[in-house]
């Protein structure tokens, strides 16, 4: 399973995303569209660090955009190499 898919199942999963959800998209802002909360963001870096062996620092906050399962799934790429 690609990252994107994984982060995508692991996102509707956890934050209980209908599949029928039609605004629900990789490139949907999660945040402004209430998908996920500033709770909600704490309990994704830590499923992203748990799951991946990285860690998000908060240079990395500031420096990528993560408001779409896309950018978040480009990051986790780039950390990986």
């Amino acid at each position: 399973m690609s990252i994107l898919a994984e982060l995508e199942r692991h996102i509707r999963d956890r934050y209980e995303i209908e599949e029928d959800d039609d605004d629900f998209t990789v490139d949907v802002h999660l945040f402004d569209y209430g998908y996920i909360d500033s709770i909600g963001a704490t309990a994704l870096i830590a499923h992203i660090e748990k799951t991946y062996g990285i860690q998000v620092t908060n240079q990395d906050l500031m420096l990528y955009p993560l408001n779409t399962v896309r950018e978040i799934a480009d990051f986790i790429e780039k950390k990986k190499g």
